[in-house]
């Protein structure tokens, strides 16, 4: 079977995207901030955290750890900034705030940005490295907001069936409703682990996050290799078939 679809919430970051394919439709877009935080936001957050912060405002996470990678390390400030989806981004080197302290700092941004600041997502964005040379990791993690109700993957997971989320799947949802989740660094490994639980013994539903398309090429607007990734995806296809 097949459908032709139509986009029916309003937003278009990757927790609206998703919600909506498994039956929660956003009326009111979640929260953008292209001018940074405001004020309240951020005094509260660096009053529970015990020091200051660097940036607040939207900026391409590899350009903004090259800029101001030297301060943080200095200052052992976070470096805290968004992009044009519903983001709350905390940047951070790991010999300086360890993953922990990072993902307990991000813990605290989620509980302060609740109601008319809900973002989507408080993600931790790790890296290492020396001035010039810095490098993220594969120790991001992303604290969502969870679903208003129950979508599909909780009645397929309530029902005893498979929900394997590959990808950004299970981060996408806060765990919810998925039974299995297997996190990517690749839109090719996506598809290689695609392919490996479709010849497995499950039942039920493998949703699949393919993170290049988004994290490498869509944000940047970079046509020419979303271009190319696509005709990557595409080659793939009769194996997936």
């Amino acid at each position: 079977s097949y459908a032709r679809l139509a986009e029916l919430s309003k937003g278009k970051d990757t927790t609206t995207g998703h919600w909506e394919m498994v039956g929660v439709h956003i009326k009111n877009g979640f929260p953008t901030y292209p001018q940074g935080f405001p004020k309240e936001v951020m005094q509260e957050f660096e009053k529970q955290i015990g020091r200051g912060s660097l940036a607040n405002y939207p900026a391409s996470g590899t350009e903004i750890i090259e800029k101001l990678g030297k301060e943080h390390v200095e200052t052992g400030k976070p470096i805290v900034y968004t992009s044009a989806d519903s983001v709350f981004q905390i940047a951070a080197h790991e010999e300086v705030i360890p993953l922990d302290e990072l993902y307990k700092m991000c813990s605290i941004a989620r509980e302060i940005l609740k109601d008319q600041h809900a973002v989507a997502r408080v993600i931790a964005r790790p890296f290492i490295g020396s001035d010039g040379n810095y490098t993220r990791t594969a120790n991001r993690r992303d604290f969502a907001l969870l679903p208003p109700h129950k979508t599909t993957l909780d009645h397929m997971k309530k029902a005893g069936m498979d929900v394997i989320g590959i990808g950004k799947i299970e981060d996408i949802f806060a765990g919810q409703g998925v039974t299995k989740a297997i996190h990517t660094k690749s839109n090719m490994e996506g598809v290689d682990i695609t392919i490996e639980q479709i010849k497995k013994d499950s039942r039920g539903l493998i949703f699949t996050n393919l993170v290049d398309f988004d994290m490498k090429w869509g944000h940047r607007n970079d046509y020419v290799n979303y271009g190319r990734a696509l005709e990557e995806f595409d080659l793939r296809v009769p194996e997936i078939l």
